[in-house]
């Protein structure tokens, strides 16, 4: 009964208009994704980052496969005309998540992270700019340009912005969110012609299969405990699942920059998870570079609304 009143819901959701369900689709995918950084730091602390993925996606594609079970139809696509574009899309998932959790693995608060992923939406706005069309104005420039300061101010570490430490971790961030840009914009181009869950569980395939062959020649060792297995869980229920089908889905909705600048709100919720779960917070500086990018972002999203005022 209660998995039938879940589907009238969704149904009834339906109903309502683009934008609010592009938007409530953001919202779910950054508190979903805000607890992926500290669930994933929890496990990558106790276990190395093959055997991770192994289990995090294993998990993921278990989730996929339960929910399509009551999602059948979403699978009736040219599976023929877009197999070039689910292999694509696959192997940018890879080098894009797989860059992502080294960075959660490299340093040891995951807020960081998330500020540092911020400069995320202007690589995905100069993107959008050249696939997708979509304009750019002063405002925006400006955005970026604040957003970037920002990032230089978090990396800031004994009297230096470029420490060799910061920048592989710099590099791990920068690698993703540039191939993560890509993937968005593929995704968004194409978007209508499948559904979600087939994005989620395609990048999901992949990223199981990549982690399982890279286990098999490295340590070879499956076994893990049970309390990491339950983090790992909960953590892939709410990332390559829910994180990764809502931020699909919100795609269909609104601009693939609009949704991606939203996501970097992520960064406040990780700042206060990150406190309560390891009792640790950013330095100062760092903070203050934070919200730097937060304000950058603000600034993007404003100009993105000052252009579709004069459109209309």
């Amino acid at each position: 009964m209660q998995i039938k009143y879940f589907f009238r819901t969704c149904k009834n959701f339906m109903k309502i208009s683009n934008n609010i369900k592009g938007y409530f689709f953001v919202f779910i995918a950054i508190l979903a994704m805000s607890n992926v950084y500290i669930f994933s730091k929890a496990a990558l602390k106790q276990v190395d980052i093959s055997k991770f993925g192994v289990y995090w996606f294993g998990f993921a594609l278990l989730w996929n496969i339960i929910f399509l079970f009551y999602k059948k139809n979403d699978l009736d696509f040219n599976f023929k005309y877009n197999f070039k574009i689910l292999i694509l899309l696959g192997i940018l998932e890879i080098a894009s998540t797989s860059l992502f959790f080294l960075a959660i693995n490299f340093f040891v608060n995951p807020a960081l992270v998330s500020f540092l992923t911020n400069i995320g939406p202007v690589f995905v706005t100069i993107l959008s700019i050249i696939f997708l069309k979509e304009r750019f104005n002063k405002i925006e420039i400006l955005g970026a340009v604040i957003t970037i300061f920002g990032a230089f101010i978090i990396n800031y570490k004994n009297g230096s912005f470029f420490s060799k430490e910061i920048l592989l971790g710099l590099f791990f961030i920068l690698g993703s969110k540039i191939v993560s840009s890509v993937s968005t914009i593929i995704t968004k181009k194409n978007i209508i012609g499948i559904s979600p869950i087939v994005f989620s569980l395609n990048r999901t395939i992949f990223l199981f299969v990549f982690a399982f062959i890279m286990l098999l020649f490295t340590s070879g060792n499956f076994s893990i405990s049970t309390n990491i297995l339950f983090k790992i869980g909960i953590g892939s229920l709410l990332g390559p699942f829910l994180a990764a089908i809502t931020s699909y889905s919100a795609l269909k909705y609104i601009d693939a920059s609009k949704s991606s600048i939203l996501g970097s709100a992520k960064g406040l919720f990780v700042l206060v998870t990150a406190y309560l779960y390891f009792d640790i917070l950013p330095l100062t500086y760092q903070i203050i570079g934070g919200v730097f990018t937060i304000i950058g972002i603000i600034l993007i999203t404003y100009g993105k609304v000052k252009i579709k005022k004069s459109e209309t």
